[in-house]
């Protein structure tokens, strides 16, 4: 400690390598998660006739096993960040992979609406913009708090209005849903970037706990990265 005071520069670099490392770590995760489920929902969605086997029923009705695709990955996401300190590193690593690969069969019906070459297109669009919040968040000055609050709050106003137009069938409410979804999605990735910094630089944190953490932050931006990819997907993606 006296030498890190003695040597601000030592200490500057000590943090840097820090933060490397947990950042290196987080979209290690990110990406992994992106390939399990990219690879799931392709082998799924570009044949329709798997799609159809596994979730429509021999009446043509909707198989129940869609609605566990559609819903698993909630349940499962909850658990993960809420528990996470309770849960053993070796465990929430095997619900991440789970959550991922149950990400990739709801992701399935992606490949069954959309043109392939619409999906690739607004993947890299994603990522774009994706990226450029990214660097926005770790980079600026200004604190996010408040900003991330009022986000999550636009966030579970997307979401109750995302169910109720599952029964509405509103176009252009899908539309405003979509659009709104764009901005809150990409403000979050900036908002959760500055709050990944934070933790990557405090040195109070365990090994284990930044490992823990490491595999939160990755989650997180995944989960942004879909939904920020599937709000774009409604507004620019053409129909198969």
């Amino acid at each position: 400690m006296l030498d890190n005071l003695l040597n601000p520069r030592q200490y500057d670099e000590n943090a840097e390598t820090m933060s490397s490392t947990f950042f290196a770590n987080v979209y290690t995760y990110m990406f992994i998660a992106l390939g399990l489920s990219g690879t799931i929902a392709y082998m799924i969605g570009a044949d329709k006739q798997t799609f159809f086997s596994l979730f429509l029923t021999d009446a043509g009705t909707i198989s129940p096993l869609l609605y566990v695709a559609m819903f698993l990955p909630l349940g499962l996401g909850l658990l993960i960040q809420m528990a996470y300190r309770r849960l053993s590193y070796p465990l929430l690593i095997l619900l991440f992979g789970i959550y991922a690969l149950s990400m990739g069969v709801s992701l399935s019906t992606v490949f069954v609406v959309y043109s392939l070459g619409s999906i690739a297109s607004t993947f890299l669009i994603t990522a774009g913009a994706f990226g450029a919040m990214a660097i926005l968040g770790y980079t600026t000055k200004t604190d996010l708090t408040k900003f991330g609050s009022l986000l999550y709050m636009a966030f579970i106003g997307i979401f109750i209005a995302s169910i109720v137009s599952i029964f509405m069938h509103s176009e252009m409410l899908e539309i405003i849903i979509s659009v709104a979804g764009v901005f809150v999605f990409t403000g979050l990735t900036a908002y959760h970037m500055q709050n990944l910094k934070y933790i990557s630089q405090d040195p109070t944190l365990s090994g284990l706990d930044k490992s823990k953490l490491s595999l939160i932050g990755g989650l997180q931006l995944y989960i942004l990265f879909i939904n920020l990819f599937l709000s774009l997907l409604r507004l620019v993606g053409s129909r198969d």
